[in-house]
């Protein structure tokens, strides 16, 4: 009986194949920009230190411009390379700077990756109790702001031939159980645009895929009302979050779907939650 081949060693040449097994392809972003929304803290900030880590130019995006500079600092701290760009990203003046600032800041004027990130989390509100402006808030932030700059990236990724679009989505826009209404409905649609992106662009060389954080530990704040509708109902299911992850966790996702390693994934949402969805 022969002894299996390691699967970073090429095959022995007197077994029955002398074929190499290719190595698994490293996750290095040496020479491409990446853009990073919300990157100012939390996951956002997690997944723009691992991108610059593996030699990618970042383009810290947040509405905070303390906190992208301190993203910034500790990039550069590091050895890396990052520019900032500061302004709310529902509103297209600033989609257009970041997009700019990607295509002139780094690598001669490419594109290559676009975390869409940056969000907010509602009041867990049931539907009856959803104000106009907690909804169009939500919207506008967590489904919109994503669309904007993906539609501003996309044809110089089109030109091109290659990029990688990753969006957070979360485990609310897998089940309705895991936030109030217009969170719900935000996240549902990123896995929708998410899938509607691969199937459209898939033989143009453009990837898009997501991933649904369950319980992670970042500075997102959660203002409810224990008492009303949609808290009481949701506190029920709750208890199958399982122990938070750290921020890295989910950056780690992220880095592997943007990566070359993951070149024939495609418009897959993954959840990153310690089997809550299997729950």
């Amino acid at each position: 009986m022969t002894s299996p081949t390691s699967p970073t060693s090429p095959a022995s040449p007197t077994g029955p194949s002398s074929r190499a097994v290719a190595p698994v392809l490293p996750q290095d972003f040496t020479g491409r920009t990446v853009v990073v929304t919300g990157a100012g803290s939390g996951i956002g900030r997690a997944t723009a230190l691992a991108f610059a880590a593996r030699g990618a130019g970042v383009v810290v995006a947040d509405l905070d411009a303390k906190a992208a500079a301190e993203t910034a600092a500790f990039i550069e701290a590091n050895g890396g390379a990052a520019v900032t760009v500061v302004g709310d990203l529902g509103e297209q003046d600033v989609v257009d700077r970041v997009v700019a600032t990607a295509l002139d800041s780094f690598h001669g004027g490419t594109l290559d990756v676009l975390v869409n990130n940056a969000g907010i989390m509602d009041s867990m509100s049931a539907v009856a109790d959803v104000t106009d402006t907690e909804w169009e808030r939500l919207l506008r932030i967590n489904l919109t702001a994503p669309f904007l700059l993906t539609r501003a990236a996309l044809p110089h990724m089109l030109d091109a031939g290659r990029g990688a679009i990753v969006f957070t989505a979360s485990e609310a826009g897998l089940r309705g159980s895991a936030a109030g209404a217009a969170y719900t409905a935000a996240k549902h649609g990123i896995v929708g645009l998410t899938k509607s992106l691969a199937v459209t662009y898939r033989d143009r060389g453009i990837r898009a895929n997501a991933v649904a954080p369950g319980g992670t530990l970042t500075n997102i704040r959660v203002d409810l009302d224990p008492a009303a509708d949609g808290p009481r109902a949701l506190g029920a299911y709750m208890g199958n979050v399982g122990q938070p992850a750290a921020a890295d966790t989910q950056a780690d996702a992220i880095v592997f779907l943007a990566s070359d390693a993951a070149r024939n994934i495609n418009g897959v949402v993954l959840p990153v939650d310690g089997g809550w969805s299997a729950v």
